[in-house]
């Protein structure tokens, strides 16, 4: 005998070898039952309900999992007193009814952001209804709009496209089709619509708002709605979500879907550069972006093109002969091979199309070179969503529930956006006619205001490609022979993604400038042994997409041997010093810095750049890695998923890196689905595992027989006395028999692979401005006063006797850091009072928010089946107004209400 207390009813299941009596008792008296064949015995299970609506099955053996829900007995709705502590107290009806459809090209990410919005709706007693195929569905209506369950969106996060459909909708451009659309969205009682798509799509979204009014006015005249009704529904709430692989929203740093689509590039020409390498060929590869250049621009920074079309900046007149001598260089130099990359809107100064066919004739005619093009097309649009996609998906559809919940009928349309690394509400009106405003000043020819629009660092990165994507010997950038370095490049603590991509910039842009630089092997024991090279232009041409680490790192510090760094950066004459780690590289080059006073050779400019997967540097949102290995942890977890819910009954729990920060677990947590997540800020102790283990069980006996397999991320730190093998055990133990736990570590795959397209781009970003940083503080530092009547302390030496080089200054030893899309140079001393060295964290963390959305999505304190949550769930969304955007598009200024919180 087993009895299961559900919120519906109860659920009996009676083990009894009289089957075939009891069916013919049922039978005898009029009852309603099902029968359903047992895979393992020859005698049927029957499922029936009592009077009272209670489930009560019948098996000839004692195995609760192998009993079936009836497809013929629909569960009893009871409405219950929610429990204290959830969003909403009352006990009535759903606050908002709530549909959802995703318009115009798919994008990876949809999906992830359609899951979470259906599921914040039920955390929140809303009702969600799916929209199938757009805007086409709504016209339709009838069963293309159907309620959505908690259910109905469980593998969403590891699906490309959009699941719930997209078409194009000629019906909805006329005004007997949109009021066609408001009679159906009214029939079904629904009050606010989240739209997932691009510019045209959130533009058709706010006019049907715009237009509510009319239509309901004319729907109620005509009688084909009640007064009642039109009472009713006399407003619509609009919210939308930018999905878009093309990132071309003027008002967001990045859209749903572009970090995908950069990997699949980058994935392709990855591949399509070895071939080309065997064959010494050019490729011209066409990527999408009509009239925006972003996934070429970053697709050509991450895996090295050498040459680059996009929209926003064409090329000057003689493009044709400044291509062929700059890829000439190139091969000059030693290149095999030669990439250039088109963005499909790509355009010269007249406004003509520069097509990759006429690119390739050009190469070939001129050059010699066997070419081939590849046009990239729908491939860019599919595949499993990024970790970043599912992320920003994520956040953002549960912040589209806030922004409706929180709402009036004055409110403006918002539209859900991302600036300086921050989920943002904006007026979606000014937000598309900003987007628009890009496409006008391409065709007006004004390409500085079109590359005004853009995010921050676009024109940035742009201008950092231009410097660093060719070998230059006689380029206009070299330096007068007394402004030209000697920097060194040292990698420290464990391997990164990214650590070779921002070395190969480094050393590119220091080459084309006239510097040296010089490339320390193996760390701060290989500095101490002077293991020093100079690197050349070719030696570092395939870094860009190289794991690990092509120097060698170790997690060794200079504090024992600091004499000997000292005699080997004056032996080298070392100007200045890059040092690529994480937390060892941190407090590292503290102790450089704090030696300064005993060793001259220690004032220099000095600065750390991030790389680490544990994104624990002070100083920074992100650190080099970070990315990569969260991509790493993600496709782990969607394959041990895969796995679990082969079984049916499996619980894995998934140890991740990260020592004391628990940012990858709550990062790779919310994009992988995972149930809950233990990480050192929160720690493990038996009163939150008895929680865990109590929704387990709820969920698997609920799920009977159909359950989804379920992992738990564990970060390696989160405590000293519950392991992820204990935690394990404590699950199975405590399963009841509804379910059985295993362990995965995942382990230095963290660390490997090829970096992320992210990551790349970040490296390359830190790479060029700490370049550019460590050369103005070292011309800083040459400049030597006139000390000639000055007299000193018999113990000091007149400027002029030190090296060429030489500061002493505190604000010369940094850190670069990513704030928001602001690259930021904080000195070291001043991060020390923001550090917690006894844990090796920042004391600040900024993903905080994302903590509680794991639990949320995946049903812990969520009452599943009726509504409402006891989960507490604080939203984080920032709302900028029309002339917010003004000021930072129009006036290009700062907006103090996007300040980050890390010094």
């Amino acid at each position: 005998f087993h009895c299961q207390s559900t919120s519906d009813a109860i659920r009996i299941c009676l083990a009894t070898p009289e089957i075939k009596n009891i069916k013919e008792i049922l039978a005898a008296n009029n009852h309603t039952f099902t029968v359903h064949a047992d895979p393992n015995f020859p005698v049927d299970r029957i499922a029936t309900r009592d009077p009272l609506g209670n489930e009560v099955f019948f098996t000839p053996h004692v195995n609760t999992f192998s009993i079936p829900s009836s497809p013929e007995i629909k569960p009893v709705r009871v409405e219950q007193e929610p429990a204290s502590g959830r969003f909403d107290l009352s006990n009535g009806p759903a606050q908002k009814n709530i549909g959802i459809l995703t318009s115009g090209g798919d994008a990876q990410g949809m999906n992830p952001c359609v899951r979470a919005v259906v599921r914040m709706a039920i955390a929140r007693r809303c009702r969600p209804f799916f929209i199938y195929e757009g805007y086409q569905g709504l016209v339709d209506g009838g069963d293309k709009i159907k309620e959505a369950t908690w259910s109905d969106v469980s593998g969403f996060l590891t699906l490309g496209g959009t699941m719930i459909g997209t078409a194009r909708c000629k019906a909805f451009r006329e005004i007997e089709g949109r009021r066609t659309g408001v009679y159906n969205l009214i029939k079904h009682g629904i009050d606010a619509l989240v739209v997932i798509g691009g510019d045209g799509s959130l533009t058709g979204a706010d006019r049907l708002r715009a237009e509510w009014p009319d239509h309901v006015a004319a729907l109620e005249k005509t009688g084909r709605i009640s007064k009642r009704d039109a009472d009713k529904y006399r407003t619509l709430m609009i919210v939308g979500m930018v999905g878009s692989i093309d990132n071309d929203l003027a008002s967001t740093d990045m859209t749903i879907g572009a970090c995908s689509a950069l990997e699949r590039i980058c994935e392709s020409v990855d591949a399509i550069l070895s071939t080309a390498m065997s064959h010494q060929r050019a490729f011209v590869v066409e990527v999408m972006g009509r009239h925006c250049g972003w996934l070429a621009l970053n697709a050509a920074i991450s895996t090295g093109a050498d040459y680059l079309f996009i929209p926003e900046a064409p090329p000057k007149a003689d493009w044709e002969e400044s291509m062929c001598k700059t890829l000439k260089a190139s091969r000059d130099a030693g290149k095999r091979t030669s990439l250039v990359i088109v963005a499909e809107g790509a355009l010269d100064r007249n406004l003509n199309p520069i097509k990759p066919d006429y690119i390739k004739d050009i190469l070939s005619t001129r050059l010699g070179y066997d070419t081939r093009v590849t046009i990239l097309g729908h491939v860019q649009r599919g595949g499993a969503p990024a970790h970043f996609d599912r992320f920003l998906g994520t956040m953002q559809g549960a912040e589209a529930i806030e922004a409706i919940l929180r709402a009036t009928p004055d409110t403006p349309s918002p539209v859900i956006g991302m600036l300086e690394n921050k989920i943002t509400t904006q007026p979606l009106k000014e937000a598309i006619e900003l987007t628009g405003q890009v496409a006008q000043a391409i065709e007006a020819k004004d390409f500085s205001r079109a590359m005004a629009l853009r995010s921050v660092s676009f024109a940035k990165q742009l201008t950092s490609y231009k410097e660093i994507a060719n070998f230059n010997p006689d380029s206009k950038m070299k330096l007068p022979e007394d402004k030209r370095l000697r920097i060194a490049i040292l990698h420290a603590g464990a391997p990164a993604g990214g650590m070779n991509t921002a070395t190969r910039s480094a050393v590119r842009l220091c080459i084309n400038r006239g510097h040296t630089p010089l490339g320390v092997h193996n760390g701060f024991p290989g500095l101490m042994r002077g293991e020093i090279s100079e690197l050349d232009w070719l030696s570092v041409d395939g870094w860009t997409i190289a794991g690990g680490s092509k120097l060698g790192t170790n997690r060794d510090q200079p504090t024992p041997q600091l004499g000997a760094v000292a005699y080997q950066l004056q032996k080298h004459n070392v100007q200045a010093l890059m040092v690529i780690g994480g937390f060892e590289a941190f407090t590292a080059v503290l102790d450089l810095a704090r030696n300064r006073s005993q060793y001259p050779a220690f004032n220099i400019p000095m600065v750390l750049v991030p790389a680490t997967v544990s994104n624990n540097v002070p100083g920074t949102e992100f650190s080099l890695g970070s990315d990569t290995a969260s991509n790493v942890i993600v496709r782990s977890t969607d394959m041990i998923k895969q796995s679990a819910s082969s079984n049916r009954r499996r619980v894995f729990v998934i140890e991740v890196q990260g020592g004391n920060c628990g940012f990858l677990a709550v990062m790779a947590g919310l994009s992988g689905g995972s149930t809950t997540v233990y990480t050192p800020e929160e720690g493990v102790d038996l009163t939150r595992l008895q929680r865990d283990i109590t929704h387990l069980r709820t969920r698997y006996i609920k799920e009977l027989g159909r359950s989804e397999g379920r992992v738990t991320l564990c970060n390696e730190n989160a405590s000293k006395i519950y392991s992820t093998e204990m935690i394990a055990k404590i699950y199975e133990a405590e399963s009841g028999g509804f379910y059985g736990a295993r362990t995965s570590v995942l382990g230095h795959l963290q660390q490997g692979g090829t970096p992320s397209p992210l990551d790349r781009c970040r490296a390359n970003t830190m790479a060029v401005d700490s370049i550019n940083w460590l050369q103005s503080r070292c011309w800083e530092a040459m400049e030597v006063p006139n000390e000639d009547n000055i007299r000193l302390p018999s113990d000091q030496l007149k400027r002029k006797y030190f090296p060429q080089v030489y500061s002493s200054s505190p604000d010369t030893a940094a850190v670069i850091g990513v704030l928001g899309s602001e690259v930021r140079f904080t000195p070291i001393k001043d991060l020390v009072a923001h550090t917690d060295f006894g844990r090796r964290v920042p004391r600040t963390i900024w993903w905080g928010a994302s903590r509680q959305l794991v639990d949320i999505l995946s049903g812990v304190g969520v009452d599943i089946e009726n509504g409402g949550c006891t989960t507490e769930y604080k939203t984080c969304a920032i709302d900028l107004t029309a002339d917010d955007l003004m000021r930072l598009y129009g006036q290009h200024r700062r907006l103090s209400k996007l300040n980050v919180n890390v010094p």
